[in-house]
């Protein structure tokens, strides 16, 4: 395996396919960039392009563009408060607060760091331990699913910590949105008032372009009639890169824990990055010594986020590779990839392909030093946009928004659904309802519906719907972890009063 590993990657290094892997990630980190042009949409475009390649080329260029798109999507998060793709959503948390504290370069280099150190632990893990791996994601079933939808919606008590039931109920919204269009099981057609474009739901990134791009647009820029977007004028230096690395190098647990997080869900197939990166910022909130800090301009909320977005790229070619089962949307092109060039997953593929297929995995590893490197350098241009007036800048980010929301299914109503979500985003950020509950509860409703639908199902059949439900042994965890994650807020208010009357007492003696 190391000898394949090795050769794999002295094929990435040379220099055509070198060329072609700097090609793949500076595409990739564009579609990435661009609201409504995700990774899934930037690889299905490229794959025809393939064809003239080597298939060992073709691969490692399709590599690239993932690799280039997990950290695309935090430049619009950081700068414009929009998620590039919806696995970007954390990132926005503290991305845009460190931006409008004038931090805007520290944010993008931060979310290029750790994307590349999610990625470069990711690939690891897929070269090395791939086929274990591939058997664990095996175990996840309906009632997994369900669990791991409903360990999801707990992280709304922490996101909304103060305003917690204001949270639950955006959440209910969120989870009542995503059962517009037709049933999963069943076929019912749901809430589409007469409109059949809604037949096929409420696209997720619409969703997110509406709630937090278009109220931001609305009640700085346009309300407030600010000369620039941001407050802060922005200068970019070169020590902010050498800072911010520092900086999260000195803080392995979170880079590993988020990383670690990203690659698990990754390997679960369908979870995919939305859930990772929400689940690993949870977790940063959960273990910091000051959580207060985070949702307020950290770069520890944006390592958190994008380091557990990047992991879930590779993890998510770990089922994939090895049983054919993709892992999420982009893992599903790279397989047809694979295919038209002739190369089956399974023990086919790191046997008789060995060299090709490593080569891919290498490439992203060595796609994730390149990120580093564009992102961090880059980020001297990317900063300086905030900078633009916003009478320039405003109407180009609607003309983006309109653009990105009419392009994922060509239609008019998306773009509609879009403005229609921002007006509802700008009178709930007006009544300090948070617009991430809401967001949440669109992308797990699906899970938890089809998971607790088909859990009841297969219970039934199976004899006990609560037995086939409760004690499945990944069940078990899931619902110990959500129990906790429930609670933690309480636990972590009650942990605080305590220190204090301890500090209190030992002050007053």
């Amino acid at each position: 395996m190391l000898d394949a590993a090795l050769s794999g990657l002295l094929h990435v290094l040379l220099p055509i396919n070198l060329i072609f892997l700097v090609i793949g990630v500076f595409m990739g980190i564009v579609f990435g960039a661009l609201p409504g042009l995700t990774a899934t949409m930037g690889l299905a475009l490229l794959v025809p392009f393939t064809f003239t390649m080597t298939p060992a080329a073709g691969l490692i260029m399709l590599g690239g563009i993932y690799v280039g798109a997990m950290y695309g999507d935090a430049i619009p998060a950081v700068l414009i408060n929009t998620p590039g793709t919806p696995a970007a959503i954390a990132t926005t948390f503290d991305g845009f607060p460190l931006t409008q504290k004038g931090m805007s370069q520290h944010g993008l280099v931060a979310a290029a760091v750790a994307s590349s150190y999610g990625s470069l632990v990711a690939n690891i893990l897929l070269a090395t331990s791939a086929p274990p791996l591939a058997a664990a994601s095996l175990a996840f079933g309906p009632p997994e699913y369900f669990w791991l939808g409903i360990f999801g919606l707990t992280i709304i008590a922490t996101l909304s910590s103060g305003f917690i039931a204001k949270g639950f109920l955006g959440g209910a919204i969120g989870m009542l949105l995503s059962t517009v269009g037709i049933a999963p099981l069943g076929g019912d057609v749901r809430l589409t008032f007469g409109f059949s474009s809604l037949q096929a739901g409420v696209e997720l990134i619409v969703a997110l372009i509406g709630f937090f791009c278009l109220p931001e647009i609305l009640q700085g820029v346009i309300g407030q009639r600010r000369k620039a977007f941001t407050s802060e004028k922005v200068t970019p230096k070169l020590s902010v890169i050498v800072e911010v690395i520092k900086s999260l190098l000195k803080k392995p647990g979170l880079m590993l824990r988020s990383s670690a997080i990203g690659a698990i869900i990754g390997f679960a197939p369908g979870a995919g990055g939305n859930i990772a990166s929400m689940v690993s910022y949870n977790e940063a909130i959960r273990w910091d010594k000051h959580p207060e800090k985070f949702g307020k301009g950290t770069i520890k909320g944006v390592a958190a986020s994008e380091a557990a977005n990047s992991a879930m790229a590779p993890g998510s070619l770990i089922p994939l590779l090895t049983l054919g089962i993709p892992g999420s949307p982009p893992a599903a092109v790279i397989l047809g990839a694979l295919m038209l060039h002739g190369m089956r997953p399974g023990h086919e593929l790191f046997t008789v392909h060995a060299q090709v297929i490593y080569a891919f995995i290498m490439s992203m590893l060595v796609g994730a030093f390149l990120v580093t490197i564009i992102g961090s350098f880059g980020s001297f241009f990317f900063a300086r946009i905030i900078n633009i007036p916003s009478r320039y800048l405003a109407p180009a980010i609607l003309f983006m928004t309109v653009l990105g929301s009419y392009a994922i299914r060509n239609n008019m109503l998306d773009v509609w659904i879009m403005f229609f979500f921002g007006l509802i985003g700008y009178v709930s950020n007006r009544l300090k309802f948070h617009p991430a509950p809401i967001v949440l509860g669109l992308i797990l409703g699906p899970f938890v519906e089809e998971g607790l639908v088909q859990s009841m199902l297969a219970g039934r059949a199976a004899g006990s719907v609560m037995k086939y439900m409760l004690l499945q042994p990944i069940s078990m965890v899931l619902i110990a972890m959500s129990v906790l994650s429930a609670m933690w807020p309480i636990i972590a208010t009650w942990r605080s009063r305590r220190k204090k009357r301890d500090g209190s007492g030992v002050s007053h003696a």
